[in-house]
């Protein structure tokens, strides 16, 4: 059922969200300091490309640095994203068949927005992050 979503999921709009974070990631990388936003944003393109049977959870070893990298990266890239979830989100919402996607879009919301201590895992096992 995982598959028969996702590929629904990336004709409707994974692709297109891929494409918007991959465009964020370069431009990120261009310099040496938004290396690391960018990478997020490459991760974060892969998990909104193929999403169900995937979520994130919270990194325990996360610190400071990740916070004050979320502040950095809410101003760069992270509103801008959060932007297209949401309008993705709404137009994947008016039709019927779109409804439970457009739900996933709400949901990454979050992830686009305050990516850096967070990490991808598969559903079934949501608890095997890194201590």
């Amino acid at each position: 059922m995982k598959t028969i979503l996702n590929v629904i999921w990336l004709v409707l709009s994974g692709f297109w969200l891929f494409l918007a974070y991959l465009a964020a990631g370069v431009l990120l990388c261009i310099t040496i300091i938004g290396i690391p936003f960018g990478i997020a944003s490459f991760r974060i393109g892969a998990y909104a490309l193929w999403p169900f049977g995937r979520t994130t959870v919270e990194r325990r070893d996360a610190g400071a640095p990740s916070c004050i990298g979320n502040v950095l990266w809410l101003v760069l890239a992270g509103w801008w994203l959060a932007l297209a979830h949401v309008v993705t989100g709404v137009l994947l919402c008016v039709t019927i068949i779109g409804i439970p996607f457009g739900i996933a879009n709400f949901k990454l919301i979050p992830v686009s927005l305050l990516p850096l201590g967070r990490e991808i895992v598969p559903t079934d096992q949501p608890f095997s992050s890194r201590w």
